[in-house]
């Protein structure tokens, strides 16, 4: 694992997404990391060892679910194909779809499997099984504060985890979209999909990945940033800010009220021109049940 020595920065944007913002100045604690995301291999290993039964490997429970299809109470994940056609509405993703018998054993359905991608990050991964995996292997899931601390790679203020132009000299830096998302993949070949960890150039701390490849679960409770109010005076900075409340975190409007995570560093499918948050900065809220097959993790451990 890399030492982070911990450190005070400024966290956040305000030039991209609005639940970026505001900037707030925050501090955290060091603490170690895994240089990559969980792969294949490892988490196979955890499995091998505990019998661990994912929850894209077992069938959804009707009650939890209002209107759930009959056809559709069984295991299975979301999985993206990309259209023949340029849809007209972006917001609408078209190109995800639930498929019975997907999960991090076969991650595009029946008749796929892991072989070949044992170095790739772990997919189609929901919170907890994130968490116990983390439980396992004796480490936890970072904060999102120590997540884009460590994604920063000591960068102050940088776009992009290695600098403020998102292909320096025309250099691919991380595994994300190339031409216009979903449809244009004739220059991405391999990166329509998860790459082996490490193709591409670490960060200032000797990070791989933390941009693009797959998104990355954080411990945080998804809530909109605010600035600490401190008392007049104060010259404190908030140490080791932990997100907001599993309530908080819940859409009202939505029938199974179920709450969200935040995800970090976005994945092979960000794109310019469709969810630039190949970034640092950039954050998701991801229901804590949903498992799709561009969503990993990766560890660390605070008794440094």
């Amino acid at each position: 694992m890399i030492v982070i020595p911990g450190g005070t920065f400024d966290m956040g944007s305000d030039g991209f997404y609005p639940e970026e913002t505001p900037v707030r100045r925050v501090r955290v604690d060091p603490f170690r990391i895994d240089p990559t995301p969980v792969t294949n291999r490892q988490f196979s290993a955890f499995v091998a060892a505990t019998g661990y039964v994912t929850f894209a490997e077992i069938p959804p429970d009707p009650k939890h679910y209002a209107g759930l299809l009959p056809e559709l109470a069984q295991p299975g994940s979301a999985v993206f194909d990309a259209p023949r056609v340029a849809p007209r509405d972006l917001s609408v993703p078209s190109w995800w779809s639930y498929r019975i018998g997907a999960s991090w054993r076969a991650p595009r359905g029946p008749g796929s499997s892991i072989e070949g991608l044992e170095d790739h990050p772990v997919v189609h991964i929901v919170y907890a099984d994130a968490e116990a995996y983390a439980a396992w292997a004796g480490k936890a899931l970072p904060t999102e504060a120590e997540w884009e601390f460590a994604a920063r790679g000591g960068l102050a203020d940088a776009a992009y985890a290695w600098g403020d132009e998102l292909a320096p000299g025309g250099a691919m830096m991380a595994n994300y979209w190339q031409g216009a998302f979903p449809v244009d993949s004739a220059s991405n070949g391999d990166r329509v999909r998860t790459s082996a960890v490490g193709s591409y150039p670490a960060n200032g701390y000797g990070l791989y990945d933390m941009i693009g490849n797959v998104w990355e679960w954080t411990s945080d409770w998804f809530a909109q940033p605010k600035i600490e109010r401190k008392s007049y005076g104060s010259c404190c900075v908030p140490a080791n800010p932990s997100g907001g409340t599993r309530g908080g975190s819940i859409i009202k409007r939505d029938p199974a009220r179920v709450p969200r995570k935040v995800l970090k560093g976005g994945s092979h499918l960000c794109a310019e021109n469709y969810c630039q948050r190949y970034r640092p900065a950039a954050r998701y809220a991801n229901p804590v049940d949903t498992s799709t097959g561009h969503i990993g993790f990766r560890c660390i451990i605070r008794d440094v």
